[in-house]
């Protein structure tokens, strides 16, 4: 089946005849544009062996497409009230998978058996970052994510040195970023507030940071970010709870000026400030 014969879902149309709201709590905007549904699938660039892992299916409308290329996708859904209409709706397609569960909760293992699978995903941005770190800290691992997001927060994770934040730089670290096209506010339903975007990230065979210094990393990068608008001398000294002439000496030390802000060091920057921390 192509993907330009799957029927359009009208999500309002299945909420009420399940007797169902979107959930605000749980950041619930079912995207239902075959346009847009189309081009998140043409980015995760999926082959006929390929395992998809998808996180919040919803009502299955982005679900349809990746399982007319993917060999399996397994669809981890956590609102147990969309599980019938979900069921309902990818009665067609027996290589799905439904999992209903947390997927910060879940063993990556458990749900699929291939490394380099592909991960597919509409999710409330807050949980970007975790979920991120989740995939990537778990075996085995993807080889690429595609996520639908807000625009801003994916424009941020694409972000270059003088405007990075701690969520770009949780992102980058892993994999390289980049914005694959807009959908407009519009093909949800409900619409939401902002517009999205189609975030593609394709992740490295090994992390940026070694493995054995991720977790000096994650802890630098939230201490340098804790006040933003202060110096790192500052920022380092606070966040780190050690005193400002050690911070200074520990940047110094590292070949960073004291008086720069988080948001303009490299990611290899970072790594060096690693390593001095370390010794």
């Amino acid at each position: 089946m192509k993907t330009s014969s799957i029927p359009p879902l009208n999500a309002a149309a299945v909420l009420k005849r399940y007797g169902l709201r979107a959930d605000k709590r749980l950041g619930q905007n079912f995207l239902q544009d075959p346009f847009a549904l189309d081009k998140i699938a043409n980015a995760a660039e999926i082959k006929a062996d390929d395992c998809v892992l998808e996180i919040g299916p919803g009502l299955g409308s982005l679900t349809r497409y990746l399982a007319v290329s993917a060999r399996q996708v397994t669809a981890v859904e956590l609102d147990p009230d969309l599980l019938g209409p979900l069921k309902a709706v990818l009665t067609p397609h027996p290589n799905v998978r439904i999992v209903h569960g947390d997927i910060l909760e879940l063993s990556i293992s458990d749900l699929v058996d291939q490394p380099g699978y592909i991960v597919a995903a509409n999710i409330p941005y807050n949980i970007t970052s975790a979920i991120i770190r989740h995939l990537l800290e778990s075996d085995p691992k993807p080889r690429r994510i595609v996520l639908t997001i807000q625009k801003e927060v994916a424009e941020r994770i694409c972000a270059q040195p003088g405007d990075l934040s701690l969520l770009a730089l949780s992102v980058q670290v892993y994999g390289s970023p980049r914005i694959e096209a807009k959908i407009p506010a519009g093909a949800f339903h409900p619409a939401p507030n902002v517009d999205s975007a189609i975030l593609r990230i394709d992740i490295y065979d090994q992390p940026l940071i070694p493995g054995e210094m991720l977790n000096t990393f994650f802890k630098l990068i939230k201490a340098g970010f804790s006040q933003k608008r202060k110096t790192l001398r500052n920022s380092l000294s606070s966040g780190l709870h050690i005193k400002p002439q050690d911070a200074e000496s520990l940047l110094t030390a590292t070949g960073i000026d004291p008086m720069r802000r988080a948001e303009t060091l490299s990611i290899e920057e970072w790594k060096r400030l690693c390593e001095q921390f370390g010794k």
